[in-house]
């Protein structure tokens, strides 16, 4: 069987991971050393020992990560053993217990999700109502405050009367009026879900007998007690992490899960994953050297088969005009020279700030590059546009898409009629959508406002009982509803340019594609599609796609690799950051570092400045505080005059004019 050759395959410590099936077990797998194949070849392993699939649970942290083994067990078992395994993000898994739940939760079965933009939109409009126009409080700034205190499982308390508390419980209040929930309160209410109700919480814990759970290091608080809640007495979980990359303690992940693990599941069994497959071990011992002072982790070695590798090299720079220069001249040097893919490299830095200077850089040398992250798909102006449609017939007490679609395009209701239906919603405590069927409120308005709004009642309704309908194709539904609302005219008159019109139609045409494809392959329906849009909102794995460099941010370098690296900036208060080091925070400071250095498969440079620009001056930067720390014999230590004193090679300059010439003639 082709499970028995992919245990094989597997190194001692990786195979006993796969076999270990029953009980508590934490593999600890250190970067780079095959933790997927090991989760993968122990998922088939279990369905080629009778283990129904339908009782196997594998969670994960991003939908990509998802599909990805997903496909990968399906490709090492035959036929369709992999169909009944369920694989899934933590929220897409909290989604589907609260369709079973949450009704006796107080909320309606049909309950909508908020993405960001969405409780951004709702908290604005409460901000404005609370403070007023004239003061000022960022949106943004609260969503964070009340998320952070939603993840840490520390809810803004009832009695404080501070402002932000103020806007918490009104937030959390208009969510639950509008029959919506935001991706915490996803976690909060199935973890709330399966605590009240045994009968519940049993059902799912019969369901799945076995739980794996990959990148635990980063799991939260809530993520644990859900956990912990559909683990049943067997206590069939495995957990595959590395505390060594517990990189988002920022944004709740508490590293205490991994390390305490025994606190939680009673006599596990420890397996390390040590060898690694991605990097030389020159850069092993650089990370290595580095992690080693952390106190309280668990102690692992990398080490790796593929020879020893060249040295790093730490380079100080004048400013970070020249380090951008003098980096872009390695990366054409590696490509035109040494052969080197613009995708095999990769410009490593602790802040997004940091990647202007090497923008303008690469742009100036016309080098292809692309962002790691930016703007998602689905948070597009004209996808919003078209998605809050879709969410209003399933939901109309769901006022954000409301108050989208009601001016998507105009339809003859003001906004002197729009703030009118907001102000007695909130008095009468109903939603925009019952107060524009209320004829008390239809009653203070003109003939002419009175027929609008009954056309444009009459306008979701006749959509919403399509929408509601299981076998509906809601795909061509939507094709439709976009011809009758004419959204191509409303898309020519709201663009500055010919190039942006027909950007944001190819935006809308691949939504609409994408939703033929759902169609297609999925029964769940349109309710169906729109969770997963909802769920499928991952700024990490979200790249452009396009061809050339990458640059990327430490925290977002996670899980990638590159043959070739810069780590840039790396100076006292970027790396470590003066936030995190006054906060705390250094510990999780080193490990960022450790996680970049180990994104490197064969060539790693590290530079950092002696001064850079800030408001217009030159402020002196001091190297950072974790170069003390790393291993001297593994380094090449120098700097930009140095090496512009260095005479070319004869066989270099060689190579560099005949390629010239050669470009040149062609």
């Amino acid at each position: 069987m082709f499970v028995k050759e992919g245990l094989l395959a597997l190194n001692p410590p990786q195979r006993a991971a796969a076999e270990q099936v029953y009980g508590p077990v934490l593999i600890l797998a250190g970067a780079g050393t095959g933790k997927t194949r090991v989760v993968t070849t122990r998922v088939a392993h279990m369905l080629y020992n009778d283990i129904p699939g339908s009782q196997i649970l594998a969670v994960t942290f991003t939908n990509k990560a998802a599909n990805e083994m997903r496909e990968r067990v399906s490709n090492m078992v035959e036929g369709d053993m992999a169909e009944d395994v369920t694989v899934c993000t933590f929220h897409s898994l909290c989604v589907r217990i609260l369709r079973s739940c949450i009704e006796r939760l107080g909320y309606k079965k049909s309950f909508s999700i908020y993405t960001q933009s969405d409780q951004i939109g709702l908290l604005k409009r409460i901000i404005v109502r609370k403070i007023g126009k004239d003061e000022s409080m960022d949106a943004k700034l609260a969503n964070m405050l009340i998320s952070q205190a939603k993840n840490m499982g520390r809810p803004i308390s009832e009695d404080d009367d501070s402002l932000i508390s103020e806007i918490y419980r009104t937030y959390q209040a208009e969510l639950k009026q509008l029959n919506a929930v935001d991706f915490d309160d996803l976690l909060i209410l199935a973890v709330k879900g399966l605590e009240e109700n045994p009968d519940i919480q049993s059902e799912w814990r019969r369901r799945f007998r076995f739980i794996t759970v990959d990148e635990f290091q980063d799991t939260n608080h809530l993520q644990m007690e859900l956990l912990r809640l559909l683990v049943g007495p067997e206590q069939n979980i495995c957990v595959v992490g590395d505390d060594d990359q517990s990189i988002y303690g920022w944004r709740g992940a508490e590293i205490s899960n991994i390390l305490d693990f025994e606190r939680f599941f009673k006599n596990p069994k420890i397996i390390k994953l040590e060898e690694n497959y991605r990097s030389t071990n020159r850069i092993l011992r650089l990370a290595n050297g580095v992690i080693r002072h952390n106190i309280g982790r668990r102690k692992k070695t990398l080490w790796s088969s593929l020879g020893e590798g060249d040295k790093i090299s730490l380079i100080a720079m004048p400013d970070a005009e020249t380090e951008a220069e003098w980096i872009i001249s390695k990366i054409l040097e590696c490509h035109r020279m040494n052969g080197r893919r613009y995708e095999d490299m990769a410009i490593l830095f602790r802040m997004n700030s940091q990647s202007r200077l090497m923008e303008e850089a690469l742009r100036e040398a016309e080098v292809p590059y692309k962002l790691i992250g930016g703007q998602s798909f689905f948070e597009r102006r004209e996808i919003k546009d078209v998605l809050a449609y879709l969410y209003l017939f399933l939901n109309n007490d769901d006022d954000v898409s409301l108050l989208r679609v009601i001016a998507t395009p105009p339809r003859g209701i003001g906004q002197g009629t729009i703030a009118l239906a907001t102000q007695f919603s909130i008095d009468h405590k109903v939603s925009v959508w019952e107060t524009i069927n209320d004829n008390r409120f239809l009653a203070v308005l003109t003939s002419r406002a009175q027929k609008a709004i009954e056309n444009f009642t009459d306008f979701i309704n006749k959509y919403a009982d399509v929408a509601n309908t299981g076998s509906a194709n809601y795909a061509s539904m939507t094709q439709e509803l976009l011809k009758e609302i004419d959204y191509d005219v409303f898309l020519k008159k709201n663009c500055k340019s010919p190039e942006e019109v027909d950007n944001r139609r190819r935006n809308v045409a691949e939504l609409i594609e994408s939703m033929h494809s759902h169609v297609a392959k999925s029964k769940r329906g349109l309710r169906g599609f729109l969770d997963s849009v909802a769920l499928d909102q991952d700024k990490e794995e979200d790249d452009d796609g396009g061809q050339g460099i990458s640059l990327i941010t430490m925290h977002a370098s996670k899980g990638l690799e590159f043959p070739v690296c810069f780590m840039i900036g790396v100076e006292d208060g970027i790396m470590p950051h003066s936030r995190s080091v006054d906060e705390g925070n250094r510990d999780e400071e080193r490990r960022l570092f450790y996680v970049a250095i180990t994104r490197a498969k064969q060539d790693l440079t590290i530079t950092w400045c002696h001064s850079r620009r800030r408001y217009g001056d030159k402020l002196p930067c001091q190297p950072s505080s974790f170069f003390k720390e790393l291993d001297k014999e593994e380094l090449i230590e120098t700097d930009h005059k140095t090496l512009e004193a260095e005479p070319a090679k004869d066989d270099f300059a060689s190579d560099y004019f005949e390629q010239m010439k050669e470009m040149l003639s062609s």
